[in-house]
């Protein structure tokens, strides 16, 4: 079957918590002025999400790496000077390091009425963000392909963008706790695998004919066909504090896609490993990020991640090349120098402890430069 050669657009979201700056804590029950604010500024590419104390950015669709990195700086730049009339600070990171989930207040809408009424305790724990990258596949079955090959590279995504090692005040130990609390919802994890769109049309079916979903909008997996545009949707990352990380990741996933896509061209493909596999990567991902390694299943061994991500930018470096991107798709080595922000989190909250700090004064400096570095190269 011949494909149109995809125009590989980028479209970034991203969700921020929303923190007092006073006792840097999440803000409950924000002013109804503050969304109204960011709507008159931003229009739809602003809206309110599950809970109060949250909001997301979607970007424009972008046609290169470079325009999606200057609407996102334009988007979070917005929101920082709307909150900041308020003594409120968004911060790019993907559980808040000491509120506790049971206070929050639930946004007010249907579609979370819904969610929280079917999900009961699931829903009210979802005190988390991420950031999701579109991927324009204008064709259903190359979407559908590309899907059950790409599913084998979530995990090195996930790995450069862990933003959340807290969760109520502890140290989970895990670089990327999000994911336990949104892997207790349903039609969550890594994808399904797929013969064709059409397979994948009927097992949606079954679920909306059933009663349990409206819509595909309610299948949430680290990477999923989008319901609303003709996108492929990367969401396994957390979302990364510095403006730096996220744009580099982006940069990386288009290029992975456009790899395989060229793969496809030359009639070969990435080699289907059996998600029993992945999903081991997908664990390590979340407990280390690349501090432990990756397992290389063709080698049966647990790999450097560096070692891993120099082969992944080799072998995408001509899509890199093509699409105008290298700079940004390199920079990711600058994740592994730097650390993710799970990193530099813990570096914070353990030095403040050992320079005489309290544990909850060492995790107010940790909200305080989330701050910073949400607002940083902007």
């Amino acid at each position: 079957m011949a494909f149109n050669e995809p125009k590989f657009t980028i479209g970034i979201e991203e969700e921020y918590l929303l923190v007092d700056k006073e006792t840097r804590g999440l803000i409950v029950d924000p002013p109804k002025s503050l969304l109204k604010e960011c709507k008159e500024l931003l229009g739809d590419q602003v809206t309110n999400e599950l809970l109060r104390s949250q909001i997301e950015i979607g970007t424009k669709v972008c046609s290169s790496i470079q325009e999606a990195r200057q609407e996102v700086a334009r988007l979070r730049k917005s929101v920082i000077k709307v909150t900041d009339r308020y003594d409120i600070a968004p911060i790019a990171c993907s559980t808040h390091p000491f509120s506790q989930w049971f206070e929050q207040e639930h946004t007010p809408k249907d579609r979370y009425e819904l969610l929280t009424t079917e999900m009961q305790a699931a829903a009210r724990r979802m005190v988390i963000c991420g950031m999701h990258v579109h991927i324009g596949i204008n064709d259903d079955e190359l979407r559908i392909d590309l899907m059950n090959q790409a599913a084998y590279f979530l995990p090195h995504l996930l790995a450069l963008s862990c933003s959340s090692p807290f969760w109520h005040g502890d140290d989970t130990g895990l670089k990327s706790y999000r994911l336990t609390i949104f892997d207790a919802l349903p039609r969550t994890g890594l994808p399904e695998k797929f013969q064709s769109y059409a397979e994948y049309e009927r097992h949606v079916a079954i679920l909306i004919n059933a009663g349990v979903i409206e819509d595909s909008t309610k299948i949430w997996w680290d990477l999923r066909p989008s319901a609303k545009f003709p996108t492929l949707e990367a969401r396994i990352m957390d979302v990364c504090t510095s403006i730096d990380d996220a744009i580099s990741l982006a940069a990386l996933l288009v290029c992975i896609i456009r790899m395989l896509y060229r793969l496809r061209l030359k009639n070969q493909r990435w080699r289907d490993y059996n998600l029993m596999l992945v999903k081991e990567n997908r664990w390590r991902a979340m407990r280390y990020s690349f501090d432990e390694g990756l397992i290389d299943f063709a080698k049966g061994d647990i790999v450097p991640f560096e070692k891993l991500l120099d082969e992944l930018l080799e072998l995408t470096y001509e899509d890199a090349k093509l699409l105008g991107c290298e700079k940004e798709v390199l920079a990711v080595k600058d994740i592994l120098r730097r650390g993710t922000s799970a990193h530099r989190q813990l570096k914070t909250y353990e030095s403040s402890k050992a320079s005489g700090k309290s544990v909850d004064d060492s995790l107010k400096n940790v909200v305080d430069q989330l701050i910073a570095e949400t607002a940083a190269g902007l």
